[in-house]
């Protein structure tokens, strides 16, 4: 059984603490340390590690502090490269390869951003269920068997972009910055379609544009597609 506790999402910051019952992770450090101390109820010594995609604020701004405190942070080398930061328990990552994580077996995978080097992770624990975790990449060229759970961003949708460049509350240059960085409605809908959907437990939406996106509408149209429970972080 897996359990995922949404700590932050969006642009401001994003966190979550997921656990098999076994090993908890932190999926980024994204928000001040303190905040992910309090979340997870300050039981920050009984994490296995933290996992995190790629450099960008809003998903390792806690890294430093959370190495201080001992937490073992995986990223891939082109993140630790970017972070410049040098600790012994900041552990690199290569896409493709599996790592053992506490109960977990962890598996990261290429995803398309304007950042170093970012990650997805596909996460197997030793009861068979798999959670795959997808944020900050308009697209994800991998299909992925036998998926339990799934966290994957819904940043926009482009009719809300249309009307949002229309109304004039949205400068096209940051328009075409979205669609070639992250996850739109239509494009998650398309990978949803991709993939075996016949195990899936629950769907989690994450990483919803501020003014972009409409948390109601998606969590609607991915329910009715799927079939499957859909939440929102």
């Amino acid at each position: 059984m897996i359990t995922v506790t949404p700590l932050a999402s969006g642009s401001r910051g994003n966190c979550y603490h997921i656990t098999d019952g076994s090993s908890p992770l932190l999926l980024e450090a994204g928000i001040p340390f303190k905040e992910i101390q309090r979340g997870i109820g300050f039981t920050t010594s009984e994490l296995a590690g933290c996992l995190v995609s790629h450099e960008h604020q809003d998903h390792c701004k806690a890294v430093k502090d959370a190495l201080k405190a001992g937490v073992e942070v995986w990223a891939s080398t082109g993140t630790k490269k970017a972070l410049q930061i040098s600790a012994h328990n900041l552990r690199p990552m290569a896409p493709l390869i599996n790592y053992g994580i506490g109960s977990w077996t962890v598996k990261p995978f290429e995803v398309q951003h304007d950042a170093t080097e970012p990650l997805g992770f596909l996460l197997a624990n030793r009861s068979g269920d798999k959670l795959l975790y997808i944020t900050d990449s308009y697209y994800c060229r991998y299909k992925f068997p036998g998926l339990t759970h799934i966290m994957i961003e819904c940043n926009h949708s482009y009719e809300i972009l249309r009307r949002n460049i229309e109304s004039g509350v949205l400068p096209v240059a940051m328009k075409n910055r979205l669609i070639r960085s992250h996850f739109s409605l239509e494009n998650v809908k398309t990978f949803l379609e991709a993939n075996d959907l016949s195990r899936v437990q629950e769907i989690w939406l994450i990483h919803l544009s501020d003014g972009n996106s409409d948390a109601d509408q998606f969590k609607r149209e991915i329910q009715e597609l799927t079939g499957k429970p859909v939440y929102v972080a």
